[in-house]
């Protein structure tokens, strides 16, 4: 039992990490922080690929809470 506790906990941890790195990516790529090299389009093509990272992070996150 005490196994199957610590796997569930490690696997939150996992599924937390992730959610915040990825929020992380997204929110530095809308920022300017995080770019692309001119020949994939540069700052804007990487503000939309921001904002899809977060919006799709906040849904899945959700979507996940919610299932559980």
């Amino acid at each position: 039992m005490a196994k199957k506790q610590a796997a569930m906990v490690l696997n939150l941890i996992a599924w937390v990490t992730g959610v915040l790195v990825s929020l992380s990516i997204g929110f530095a790529m809308v920022g300017g922080t995080l770019t692309l090299p001119s020949w994939l389009g540069g700052s804007a093509v990487a503000m939309v690929v921001g904002w899809v990272v977060i919006v799709t992070t906040i849904v899945s996150a959700v979507m996940a809470v919610l299932q559980k």
